[in-house]
């Protein structure tokens, strides 16, 4: 695995590449669930590990609630990646990954809708 020796920005272009090959064979138009699947399976084909579905607890107070959020994908236990299929991205959409930043302190994510015609318009 190049887990421990990709830099953040490296994961990242790893997951994008992986992104493009399973938007430009699936297209457009399938459920969430599919794209994470099939991208979780490109990503690691490519070297890196992936979690899927990673909960994220909410801290308050001094309690923890592990029913906080669950990412979609945690990418070489650094790279957060949310995985949307809309027509268009709201700015909800990258809230909730900053929330989730924030929360598992994390310093990168990466919000996709493969629900875009072209790839470049959901990164």
């Amino acid at each position: 695995m190049l887990d421990r020796e990709a830099t953040e920005n490296g994961i990242a272009t790893i997951i994008v590449d992986a992104a493009f090959k399973v938007h430009t064979t699936l297209g457009p138009g399938l459920l969430e669930s599919v794209y994470w699947a099939v991208l979780a399976y490109e990503i690691e084909k490519r070297g890196l590990s992936v979690a899927r579905e990673v909960p994220i607890p909410v801290q308050y107070d001094s309690l923890v609630f592990e029913e906080g959020f669950r990412a979609d994908l945690l990418v070489a236990e650094r790279v957060i990646v949310e995985v949307k299929s809309v027509e268009r991205s709201h700015p909800v959409h990258k809230k909730q990954l900053l929330a989730y930043l924030r929360l598992a302190r994390k310093r990168l994510g990466l919000l996709i809708n493969f629900g875009a015609p072209l790839l470049k318009e959901g990164v």
